[in-house]
Protein backbone atom coordinates (compact mmCIF):
# COMPACT_ATOMS: atom_id res chain seq x y z
CA UNK A 1 0.00 0.00 0.00
CA UNK A 2 1.46 3.62 -0.96
CA UNK A 3 1.22 6.12 2.07
CA UNK A 4 -0.32 9.56 1.53
CA UNK A 5 3.08 10.86 2.06
CA UNK A 6 4.42 9.31 -0.77
CA UNK A 7 1.50 9.86 -3.24
CA UNK A 8 1.97 13.57 -2.23
CA UNK A 9 5.19 13.89 -2.56
CA UNK A 10 5.45 12.46 -6.43
CA UNK A 11 2.36 15.29 -6.99
CA UNK A 12 4.35 18.14 -5.17
CA UNK A 13 7.66 17.06 -7.58
CA UNK A 14 5.87 17.27 -10.69
CA UNK A 15 4.07 20.29 -9.23
CA UNK A 16 7.55 21.62 -9.03
CA UNK A 17 9.02 20.89 -11.94
CA UNK A 18 5.74 22.63 -13.91
CA UNK A 19 6.43 25.50 -11.82
CA UNK A 20 10.37 25.67 -12.87
CA UNK A 21 9.24 25.82 -16.50
CA UNK A 22 6.41 28.33 -15.98
CA UNK A 23 8.75 31.16 -17.82
CA UNK A 24 6.11 33.95 -19.36
CA UNK A 25 6.73 31.75 -22.72
CA UNK A 26 6.47 28.16 -22.01
CA UNK A 27 3.17 27.47 -20.29
CA UNK A 28 1.32 29.41 -23.03
CA UNK A 29 2.45 27.05 -26.08
CA UNK A 30 3.22 23.69 -24.14
CA UNK A 31 2.52 21.63 -21.03
CA UNK A 32 1.49 19.03 -19.19
CA UNK A 33 -1.81 16.79 -19.46
CA UNK A 34 -3.56 13.71 -17.86
CA UNK A 35 -5.68 11.97 -19.55
CA UNK A 36 -7.72 8.66 -19.07
CA UNK A 37 -7.51 5.73 -21.96
CA UNK A 38 -10.60 3.56 -22.61
CA UNK A 39 -8.37 0.03 -21.41
CA UNK A 40 -8.81 1.35 -18.45
CA UNK A 41 -5.78 3.50 -17.81
CA UNK A 42 -4.03 6.69 -18.12
CA UNK A 43 -1.48 8.92 -20.55
CA UNK A 44 0.32 11.71 -19.53
CA UNK A 45 1.99 13.91 -22.16
CA UNK A 46 4.64 16.75 -21.07
CA UNK A 47 6.13 18.82 -23.56
CA UNK A 48 9.74 19.02 -23.47
CA UNK A 49 10.45 21.30 -26.15
CA UNK A 50 12.56 24.87 -25.42
CA UNK A 51 13.28 23.11 -21.87
CA UNK A 52 16.33 21.82 -20.94
CA UNK A 53 14.88 17.86 -21.05
CA UNK A 54 14.16 18.71 -25.14
CA UNK A 55 17.60 16.79 -26.27
CA UNK A 56 18.06 14.37 -22.79
CA UNK A 57 18.07 10.87 -23.96
CA UNK A 58 15.58 7.99 -22.28
CA UNK A 59 15.72 4.28 -22.12
CA UNK A 60 12.20 3.92 -22.60
CA UNK A 61 10.33 1.98 -19.57
CA UNK A 62 8.07 -0.80 -20.54
CA UNK A 63 6.48 -2.77 -17.59
CA UNK A 64 3.94 -5.68 -17.44
CA UNK A 65 2.97 -4.75 -20.57
CA UNK A 66 1.17 -8.44 -21.26
CA UNK A 67 -1.05 -7.76 -17.82
CA UNK A 68 -4.26 -6.28 -18.30
CA UNK A 69 -4.04 -3.44 -15.44
CA UNK A 70 -0.57 -3.80 -14.02
CA UNK A 71 1.76 -2.63 -16.86
CA UNK A 72 3.19 0.95 -18.12
CA UNK A 73 5.45 2.57 -20.28
CA UNK A 74 7.69 5.54 -20.83
CA UNK A 75 9.30 6.81 -23.68
CA UNK A 76 10.65 10.72 -25.78
CA UNK A 77 8.56 10.90 -28.94
CA UNK A 78 8.13 13.86 -30.88
CA UNK A 79 9.37 16.37 -28.34
CA UNK A 80 7.16 15.10 -25.28
CA UNK A 81 7.59 12.89 -22.21
CA UNK A 82 4.72 10.09 -22.94
CA UNK A 83 3.78 7.81 -20.04
CA UNK A 84 0.84 5.33 -20.64
CA UNK A 85 -0.72 2.40 -17.80
CA UNK A 86 -3.17 0.45 -16.39
CA UNK A 87 -5.31 2.21 -13.66
CA UNK A 88 -3.73 2.10 -10.55
CA UNK A 89 0.19 3.38 -12.18
CA UNK A 90 -0.03 6.65 -12.51
CA UNK A 91 1.96 8.26 -9.67
CA UNK A 92 4.81 5.40 -10.71
CA UNK A 93 4.73 6.89 -14.18
CA UNK A 94 5.18 10.28 -12.39
CA UNK A 95 7.74 9.09 -10.53
CA UNK A 96 9.66 7.86 -13.63
CA UNK A 97 9.19 11.16 -15.35
CA UNK A 98 10.13 13.75 -12.18
CA UNK A 99 13.27 10.94 -11.57
CA UNK A 100 14.10 11.62 -15.09
CA UNK A 101 13.98 15.24 -15.05
CA UNK A 102 15.31 16.29 -12.02
CA UNK A 103 18.57 13.63 -12.97
CA UNK A 104 20.98 15.80 -14.15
Amino acid sequence: MTSRCATVNTFQRLQRWYTAQCNGDWEHSYGVSIDTLDNPGWRLRIDLTDITLQDKPITEVKRGYEHEADWLICYVHDGQFQGACGPEKLEEVIGIFVDWAEDS
